[in-house]
């Protein structure tokens, strides 16, 4: 999520819980999962829709983890500075640099990974994984890029303008990325994304991702001082702690279905083909901000969303459009880790420098 100017000491009660869960938000994800590996029940429940009324074949029914997404990015783009995206847009090269790179780079890194699973010993060539990693490369840049942002002095304007302008376009990027790489699957599982093609455009990409960032971000400009800091200081910690409900719901549905029928190797396989993913990522980004020559803070922030994905809304999407297939889940939390873990790599590099003392002339 996005990270409000907040001062030093949080002057009401929002603004404290919002500072409180912020300094635990790593211990709190790692209780999130051990929590799903304990007791799976709750989260397979919220995982599941709940129909409205009694008769669930002709009502509507309810869907918890599309909500909860919808409620992160709504905090999201209820914190976007809109003087500081005005100062980006006169100053677009880094937004343009940092949105290019983070399309493109799947194209790069998803059929190397699919060519080296092809000689794996996978009865499937390992289309399972790749299916995962396409469904999380596609997305945007994650919303909570930004706090890693601030913490290791990155620019943010360029960080915040890539969260927005990734989410924006992604009713367009997300099915042309998974159309481009589509024909690295085998036939069970292109079939299976090609069947969910319409909740991959207009469906869950519009719906679910653009428009709960948008509103949040017409709250921002359009609600007076007074009551934008009275709906922060209720949305913004509401929001961290809805997260953490995602991640639960999230890592319970794929932990509940490997603890009834473990399968080692997959686990293995799973954290190995995310581990290099994330790093090829988080690699490109830095190569391509030394090529460059951009300045430090705006080359953290560059880095920091090429590596990172909204891994939150692939676990939603892979929810709703593959229902049948829980085990792709495995490598989307791994990746949602390994992100964070290489985020946090990110920003103590970034510290370290910027405390070294100058060279002597």
């Amino acid at each position: 999520m996005t990270t409000a100017t907040t001062p030093d000491t949080p002057s009401n009660p929002g603004d404290r819980a919002t500072d409180w869960l912020r300094r635990r938000l790593g211990r709190a994800v790692v209780l999130a999962y051990l929590l799903a590996t304990l007791l799976p029940g709750p989260a397979l429940w919220l995982r599941h829709p709940h129909p409205l009324q009694s008769a669930p074949h002709s009502q509507p029914a309810l869907a918890v983890p599309p909500l909860l997404l919808g409620l992160v990015l709504f905090a999201a783009g209820l914190q976007v500075p809109a003087r500081a995206l005005g100062r980006l847009l006169r100053r677009p090269t880094a937004l343009v640099v940092g949105l290019a790179l983070h399309l493109t780079a799947p194209l790069l890194i998803v059929p190397l990974l699919a060519y080296a699973l092809r000689h794996s010993p996978d009865s499937d060539g390992g289309s399972g994984l790749v299916t995962a990693m396409i469904l999380i490369v596609a997305m945007p840049v994650a919303a909570g890029a930004t706090v890693w942002a601030g913490k290791g002095n990155g620019d943010q304007p360029t960080m915040v303008g890539l969260v927005l302008a990734s989410t924006l376009i992604s009713p367009l990027t997300i099915p042309l990325t998974v159309h481009a790489l589509t024909p690295q699957l085998s036939d069970g599982y292109a079939d299976s994304l090609a069947a969910a093609g319409h909740s991959l455009s207009t469906g869950f990409a519009l719906t679910g991702v653009v428009l709960p960032c948008g509103a949040g971000v017409l709250c921002r400009l359009l609600l007076p001082a007074a009551w934008l800091r009275r709906l922060l200081s209720c949305v913004v910690p509401t929001a961290l702690a809805g997260s953490l409900v995602l991640t639960y719901a999230n890592a319970g549905g794929a932990l509940a279905a490997f603890l009834s029928h473990p399968r080692p190797l997959l686990l293995s396989a799973a954290l190995a083909v995310a581990a290099v993913v994330c790093a090829l990522s988080f690699a490109v980004g830095r190569i391509a901000a030394r090529a460059l020559r951009l300045d430090a803070p705006v080359a953290s922030s560059l880095t920091l969303a090429c590596g990172m994905n909204n891994s939150s809304a692939s676990a939603v999407l892979l929810t709703t459009a593959l229902p049948d297939k829980p085990q792709l889940l495995l490598p989307v939390l791994a990746y949602g880790l390994l992100q964070k873990t290489a985020a946090n790599r990110v920003v103590r590099l970034r510290a370290q420098r910027s405390t070294c003392p100058a060279p002597a002339s």
